[in-house]
C-alpha cells in the first residue's frame, strides 16, 4: 500500500515537471517573427537576433539581460503558437 502510494506521488510530480519545461515550437520561427516584438527597439540587447532565433528554436524559450529605461532587467521570449510571448523582469 505504501509502495503504491509513493509510485503514485512519483508519477504526478514527474507529469508537474515534464509539463513545466518548454518545448520548441511546432513550426520553425523567422527573423520576422522576431521583428515583430520590438525588442530590439523598446530593449537594449547584446545578442543578435540570429542566436536569440535559434535559443527559441531549440529550446523554445530563452532569458536575456538587457535594459529597458536605463534599468536593467531580464527579458523572457516564450515561442507559442500565436507568435513570441514577451515579459521583462528587473534584474
Amino acid at each position: 500500500m505504501k509502495l503504491m502510494r509513493y509510485v503514485a506521488t512519483g508519477l504526478v510530480v514527474a507529469g508537474l515537471l515534464a509539463a513545466g519545461c518548454s518545448l520548441p515550437p511546432e513550426t520553425p520561427l523567422s527573423r520576422q517573427d522576431l521583428a515583430r516584438t520590438n525588442i530590439y527597439r523598446t530593449y537594449k540587447i547584446e545578442e543578435s537576433p540570429e542566436a536569440v532565433l535559434n535559443a527559441l528554436n531549440r529550446q523554445g524559450e530563452v532569458v536575456l539581460e538587457g535594459h529597458y529605461r536605463q534599468r536593467p532587467v531580464y527579458i523572457k521570449l516564450l515561442a507559442t503558437s500565436e507568435g513570441i510571448e514577451v515579459t521583462h523582469y528587473n534584474r
